[in-house]
């Protein structure tokens, strides 16, 4: 690992506030802002995605949001690849990285030595390929992991099928095979020094209000029409990654007559809640990571206070 290379990164839950103290770390470290938002990344999102706007950004540079097309295959390893040069172009400028974003697998993927693709899941795919196994047999599916990472199909038994399907579906998810990952974790080195600043609530209850707050915002800036027009061009499908994106699909009843805009935004609220859960647990996983909580026992602290004290932590590790 290269001493020099530092990056700061900001993680927590959704509507946390993650980008408005991204911003301020950038403005008093010198730096440049990089999105680990793994839906950010594709354009015309802007609303659903909450991507940040330009007044948001407060003339800070940031990087990798609206990138690519919904239609467009977009993996883990690619926003690793991209995400690592983008780091380490910044860094030749003189200037600090800062990730921002929720997706924690993407940060893992840029800052990370561990087999990170551990956290990946598919519980989709999952239940199909089971399905697959006892219709067609459990060597139909091992067939299947040998087209895409033979080394792992010689070492695991065709009977063994929990650990096919599991090899099957880190590569599915994240795009590159599971020895390869096994490879990574084994020889590589951390590519950079980084110091993760977590946003972690104290009141839970306090981010479903912030989480519902933004899903009225997004809906008065105007998300139904963000998304009508994104179905109605085919750059999201079921076939899209961009599917995925929680703000979308769950407008399609709406979309279809089925129910009212005011149904299809809590049904946005509690996706958003769901997903809230997820990454929360996810970023419990960063042991030396800095937390901060942005709640105390009368509510939200003063943001100004929440910056000094992300700053004077940075400032002992830097």
């Amino acid at each position: 690992m290269n001493e020099n290379k530092k990056l700061i990164a900001v993680a927590g839950p959704t509507a946390s506030g993650k980008t408005a103290l991204a911003v301020q770390l950038a403005l008093h470290y010198n730096g440049e802002v990089v999105s680990n938002d793994s839906m950010q990344i594709y354009k015309g999102m802007e609303i659903g995605t909450a991507a940040p706007t330009i007044e948001e950004r407060l003339g800070v540079p940031h990087h990798l949001v609206g990138i690519c097309s919904p239609d467009t295959d977009f993996s883990c390893a690619d926003f690793s690849e991209l995400g690592k040069n983008c780091a380490n172009e910044i860094i030749s400028r003189g200037k600090l990285p800062v990730f921002c974003g929720d997706t924690g697998l993407y940060l893992d993927a840029v800052t990370s030595i561990s087999n990170y693709s551990e956290g990946v899941k598919n519980e989709a795919l999952r239940e199909a390929l089971t399905r697959e196994a006892e219709e067609l047999g459990n060597e139909a599916v091992h067939a299947k992991l040998r087209a895409v990472d033979p080394e792992a199909a010689d070492a695991i038994h065709p009977n063994n099928v929990r650990r096919v399907i599991r090899a099957i579906e880190i590569y599915e998810t994240t795009g590159v095979p599971k020895t390869e990952w096994d490879r990574r974790s084994k020889d590589a080195v951390p590519p950079f020094d980084a110091k993760i600043v977590v946003l972690e609530f104290s009141n839970r209850e306090l981010l479903y209000e912030r989480i519902d707050r933004r899903v009225d915002m997004m809906i008065e800036a105007g998300l139904e029409a963000e998304a009508k027009k994104l179905f109605a061009e085919g750059l999201i499908s079921e076939k899209s990654p961009a599917y995925q994106a929680i703000g979308y699909k769950e407008l399609l009843p709406y979309f279809a007559g089925e129910e009212t805009l005011a149904e299809g935004a809590d049904r946005i609220r509690q996706n958003s809640r769901r997903y809230a859960k997820r990454q929360i647990t996810w970023f419990k996983r960063y042991k030396n990571a800095i937390v901060i909580h942005p709640d105390d026992e009368n509510g939200m602290r003063d943001f100004r206070d929440i910056v000094d004290e992300a700053i004077f932590e940075l400032n002992k590790v830097l």
